[in-house]
C-alpha cells in the first residue's frame, strides 16, 4: 500500500512539472474555463495549452465538459487550490533563507 501511494504521488507531482501546467491551474483556480480563455491569459498558442490540458486530464487533475462544440476545463479536486498555496509558501520560505544569507553575507563582507 505504501508503494502504491509513493507511486500515486509520484506520479502526480509529474503531471504538475510544468510551468504552463501550474498556470492553467492557478487560472482554474479563479474558475472554469475554456481553452480559447486559457489560450488568451496565459499568453500561448492553442496547441501548447491543449497539449497541457491533455496531461491535466489524463492524471485527473482536470475536467473537461462539454457544452456546445466548446470544453469546460475546471479542476478535479479544489484541493489543488490549497496544494498550490503551500507550494508558494514553500517557495516564499525559500526567498526569506536565501535573503536572510545574502544579508549575513554582506555583513561579513562589510565587516572586513
Amino acid at each position: 500500500m505504501n508503494l502504491e501511494m509513493q507511486q500515486f504521488k509520484a506520479e502526480f507531482f509529474k503531471a504538475l512539472a510544468h510551468p504552463l501546467r501550474i498556470r492553467i491551474l492557478e487560472l482554474l483556480a479563479d474558475g472554469d474555463k475554456n481553452v480559447n480563455e486559457i489560450q488568451n491569459l496565459v499568453g500561448s498558442e492553442g496547441s501548447a495549452v491543449s497539449q497541457q490540458l491533455t496531461v491535466l486530464r489524463a492524471k485527473n487533475i482536470v475536467t473537461g465538459t462539454k457544452d456546445g462544440n466548446r470544453v469546460i476545463y475546471s479542476l478535479r479536486d479544489p484541493m489543488i487550490i490549497e496544494l498550490l498555496s503551500v507550494a508558494r509558501q514553500i517557495f516564499n520560505n525559500h526567498l526569506v533563507d536565501a535573503i536572510s544569507m545574502l544579508d549575513k553575507f554582506n555583513d561579513t563582507d562589510n565587516e572586513k
